[in-house]
């Protein structure tokens, strides 16, 4: 019996390393640096953003065939994307200090409109749902210091909360919304009131902030920084016990006992099913998390290049990750010759599900 890309539908297993070499390769990738990719919450479509000024639309199929579908530019370099819960609009956040949207619903496949507008590059943006509200809004974070709030019907953002710092990272679930600025702050948003912070925290965490994801149930956030560490944090005091932080995405040189090099995690991803996460880095490699066993899943080869972005699909049965320059030695660093590639990793058997409960564990 086969399954994803032609995989055997079951394959337990106890081995904790994982198999990259049946990965399949999206076709007609970005020229240039990989910045943030999501797939459709509603279908098998990638929406992938890159240094090269351009959003693309993939259709991914069974077999993990990838087609092209849709592409918009930015001015310039676009540094996130994101989806609306209906699976018909794809945002770019760019380097313009504008977000701008398709609508695949239009039939329109190669423009988008601008509908956000900052005084600084905009980091990030995620679609969601206010309470009371009968449509999706749109947030945004910027280098400008705030985060704006945006009813795609009008031009002007409908609020904008001021920040302590540039914004670097958001993520939205339920009504969570976890900003994450320079100089490790992290601010809690609750969606009902979305006009103010519900929280601020230093992140736990020494070193700069490179990443925020979610819990699926919207009770906390995975918080990944520069110096290979994440942490796993909840929003309410009642629940801090559970708090804790690993260290990740390291590795020791042979023969060198008194060095560690230390890599920065580029991004973290929930499944959409488990609740377990994936953690991923500059030293190219990725590895699956059971955050409530405090237990790693599975850890997979170096892929031949840094991790800048990846993603589960709706189903959880496709984990996509972007290989690609990090901006980590800044421009020169940049050649010809460094890899842009989005790969295409079929879920199978046990690799993320978590681990089973034994003993006394509740």
């Amino acid at each position: 019996m086969s399954g994803l890309f032609g995989q055997p539908s079951s394959t337990a297993s106890t081995n904790t390393t994982g198999d990259i070499s049946k990965d399949v390769t999206l076709t007609a990738p970005p020229e240039d640096g990989i910045s943030d990719l999501k797939f459709s919450p509603q279908s098998e479509h990638l929406a992938v953003s890159s240094w090269d000024k351009k959003v693309r639309i993939y259709e991914i199929s069974a077999s993990g065939g990838s087609e092209g579908k849709a592409l918009f530019e930015h001015e310039q370099p676009v540094l996130g994307c994101c989806w609306s819960k209906d699976g018909t609009k794809v945002v770019g956040a760019g380097a313009d200090k504008a977000a701008r949207m398709m609508d695949l619903s239009s039939g329109n496949t190669t423009t988008g409109q601008q509908v956000a507008a900052h005084d600084a590059p905009i980091r990030c943006a995620r679609f969601v749902d206010i309470p009371n509200q009968q449509s999706q809004m749109l947030v945004t974070g910027s280098w400008d210091k705030t985060i704006k709030y945006w009813d795609l019907r009008q031009s002007s953002p409908v609020a904008s909360v001021t920040c302590q710092e540039r914004v670097y990272s958001l993520d939205v679930m339920n009504t969570l919304l976890v900003v994450a600025t320079a100089d490790r702050y992290i601010n809690i948003v609750n969606l009902s009131d979305p006009g103010k912070f519900y929280k601020t925290i230093q992140s736990p965490l020494k070193w700069q902030t490179r990443v925020v994801t979610c819990f699926n149930d919207g009770s906390g956030f995975a918080v990944g920084s520069v110096e290979g560490r994440c942490a796993i944090q909840y929003v309410e005091d009642k629940d801090s016990s559970a708090n804790f932080s690993f260290k990740c995405h390291r590795s020791t040189p042979s023969g060198v006992n008194s060095n560690t090099n230390v890599f920065s995690v580029n991004a973290i991803s929930f499944h959409p099913q488990h609740g377990t996460f994936s953690t991923a880095g500059s030293d190219g490699t990725f590895h699956f998390w059971d955050k409530d066993a405090k237990h790693r899943l599975k850890g997979y080869p170096e892929v031949g290049g840094s991790i800048t972005a990846t993603d589960f699909n709706r189903t959880g049965n496709i984990f996509a990750y972007s290989v690609s320059y990090d901006w980590s030695k800044g421009y020169a660093a940049n050649t010809p010759q460094t890899v842009n590639k989005v790969m295409l990793h079929a879920v199978t058997g046990d690799e993320c599900k978590p681990r089973p409960k034994t003993g006394g564990r509740k």
